[in-house]
């Protein structure tokens, strides 16, 4: 059974849109808000997508996020090597 199950296309669509609209606020603004489970939402969602047949543009990610591999006990590691 799919988390997704019972839900329309448009309302995955638009849940995957609300994502990339926070994506880019947050680049806009400078911050990180968005952060790794945002990303793993999106990736579930965009699965899901592709799934059904639909089509959208896929997130562009910014670098701390590019990565979904990434765990967030990484991140500091990452930082703190940089």
């Amino acid at each position: 059974m799919s988390e997704f199950e019972g839900l329309s296309d448009h309302f995955i669509l638009r849940m995957y849109e609300f994502i990339r609209n926070e994506v880019q606020a947050d680049a806009l603004a400078g911050t990180r808000l968005v952060g790794l489970p945002a990303r793993r939402r999106a990736d579930h969602l965009f699965r899901e997508i592709e799934r059904r047949g639909l089509f959208c543009r896929p997130i562009e990610w910014p670098e701390h996020l590019a990565d979904s591999s990434c765990e967030p006990a990484d991140w500091s590691l990452q930082r703190i090597a940089n």
